[in-house]
């Protein structure tokens, strides 16, 4: 009965915890064992449990043995919460197989030798990696200069002392902290934005670090998330629009904002009243410029506006254009081709309450027309009226200029100034016959020799000849009529007694050179004769020769 009422003591279990027997009686909670007294039987031999202290992963089966070296042992067991199987036990020993271990936990090996209890315990640490690791939305859009808190939410993960959590930005770490006991662990650094920012990508990761349980450094990361940075100056668009603009007028629209980043970004709106415009925008570094082209359909004060919006935010400048209805003027000629002599009539007109002055008669009141008559003749022709109309827009006076330009058809008429009567020329040297006409429409200018009709060319250079001269008509026809011109030439030849008189100076001349030169040949060449001049012996002669004296005077 004794070892029986032992057997049944081991398998009891407290609250789905493990017991630990005092001797043969009583139950106790786990804790400390009491020691067993000095000089027991069995105190050399120990119960061991193996393997000691496992990490395991979560949900993983576990072999647990029981050992001892006493030589009779018995009743080797293990008290566990988990799910247990025996799978072996021989002489000293008991071997079993825990599955689907999900949390830590320990186990108690107990057993008996020589009658006294043996106790061997281990601690079993379950690990698992988070289930979720998530980096917090950011913002859409984060203002330069400002504080952005980062965010990582970690659920699950064991143990949790040796859970980290690190913060990035790309590859740089910003932070990093414990993961700490909260589930889900939430993890927060603090960065200053900046430009740089804009496009990086920022994530969190945890870092499972089992080293010193002979395991390894497991790491696991979130999803990145895009930070998006801006800077929107304080001051608005400068907007540029024309005070007043004419009604069905195109006018230009533009509209500058500096000092933005992205520029590129930035979404800008230009309207007229309720119309939207389409606007063509650019961005050159940090400005943003919009252009476009508007146009008013009736006279009334329209309301420009340039919206420019980035991150969220928006700057906006509005002005006021005045449309004005500017008719006219509208200068007109009752006959542009008029005739010489006939009346012409000039009219200029505008719409209401402008006012038109024609060649510098005003006319008698706003709105009304001026008009100038006058007698057409050849002066008139190629005449420019001008035609200057005002009107007043909320207190300033806008201009407007017309101009017309009149023709009047007349007869040719020959310029006399420009075209001599009379002409003296020499034969055989270049002239230019220097006659002009002129009339509506331009006419044709010719002269022609009298009796043999030649005609001699005019405006341009032409070799004289003797036999050009003579009367001559020059003629200037178009289809309104003829104007002739007589015009005297008379050509003169080369004086003959000139000629001979410098023909026989130079003669004379070539005559005198030619003796000169002569002279001077003949001169030189008498200087240069040679003389030969016989030498005299060395020897004295017996007797003088008269022949060799005579010779020698010869010679001489």
């Amino acid at each position: 009965m004794k070892a029986e009422t032992i057997i049944s003591r081991q398998e009891e279990v407290l609250n789905g915890g493990v017991c630990k027997w005092v001797g043969w009686g009583a139950l106790e909670p786990p804790g400390e064992l009491p020691s067993v007294p000095p000089g027991t039987q069995g105190q050399e031999f120990q119960l061991r449990v193996e393997p000691q202290n496992p990490v395991v992963p979560a949900g993983e089966s576990l072999l647990v043995n029981c050992s001892t070296d006493c030589p009779s042992a018995e009743l080797i067991s293990l008290e566990t919460s988990l799910l247990k199987e025996s799978v072996g036990s021989g002489l000293g020993w008991a071997a079993f197989q825990l599955s689907n271990v999900t949390g830590d936990t320990q186990l108690l090996c107990s057993g008996f030798c020589n009658g006294f209890q043996m106790i061997g315990f281990s601690n079993i640490t379950v690990y698992r990696f988070p289930e979720r690791v998530e980096l917090a939305p950011l913002p859409r859009w984060q203002p330069v200069g400002e504080h952005l808190t980062l965010r990582c939410m970690v659920s699950g993960g064991a143990p949790r002392d040796h859970l980290t959590v690190v913060l990035l930005r790309e590859e740089e770490e910003l932070g990093r902290q414990p993961a700490g006991d909260g589930e889900p662990a939430e993890v927060t650094v603090t960065v200053l934005a900046s430009r740089d920012d804009h496009g990086a990508n920022f994530s969190c990761r945890t870092e499972l670090d089992l080293r010193s349980q002979g395991l390894g450094l497991f790491q696991n990361s979130s999803a990145p998330r895009k930070l998006r940075t801006f800077a929107m100056p304080m001051t608005p668009p400068r907007l540029v629009v024309p005070r007043f603009s004419e009604v069905e007028t195109s006018w230009p629209v533009d509209c500058t904002l500096d000092g933005l980043f992205p520029a590129s970004e930035a979404q800008v709106q230009l309207a007229l009243g309720d119309q939207m415009l389409n606007a063509t925008v650019v961005s050159h570094g940090d400005t943003l410029t919009a252009t476009a082209t508007a146009k008013a359909e009736q006279e009334s004060t329209q309301e420009i506006v340039c919206n420019v919006t980035l991150g969220g935010e928006s700057r906006e400048t509005r002005e006021n254009v005045k449309a004005y209805s500017f008719q006219g003027p509208n200068l007109t000629l009752r006959e542009p081709n008029a005739t010489e002599g006939t009346t012409v009539t000039v009219t200029c007109a505008a719409g209401p309450r402008v006012r038109v002055t024609l060649d510098g008669v005003p006319a008698a009141a706003p709105g009304q027309p001026a008009h100038l008559q006058l007698n057409a003749t050849a002066k008139d022709d190629r005449r420019t009226f001008f035609c200057n109309a005002t009107l007043e827009v909320h207190g300033v006076i806008l201009h407007r200029n017309r101009s017309v330009q009149l023709r009047v058809l007349y007869g040719p008429k020959i310029d006399r100034a420009k075209c001599p009567q009379r002409l003296t020329w020499k034969d055989r040297t270049m002239h230019i016959l220097q006659c002009q006409a002129r009339g509506n429409p331009n006419p044709k200018l010719q002269c022609l020799q009298e009796g043999s009709m030649f005609k001699v060319p005019v405006g341009i250079p032409f070799l004289i000849r003797l036999n050009y001269s003579g009367t001559y008509y020059c003629q200037a026809a178009s289809s309104r009529g003829m104007d002739v011109l007589t015009v005297m030439m008379d050509v003169q030849g080369r004086n003959p007694i000139a000629i001979t008189i410098v023909l026989g100076v130079l003669t004379i001349l070539g005559l005198v050179i030619l003796a000169a030169a002569l002279v001077y040949v003949f001169g030189v060449q008498k200087r240069r004769d040679i003389y030969h001049v016989r030498q005299s012996s060395t020897r004295l002669p017996l007797a003088p020769e008269q022949p060799d004296e005579a010779e020698a005077v010869q010679l001489s």
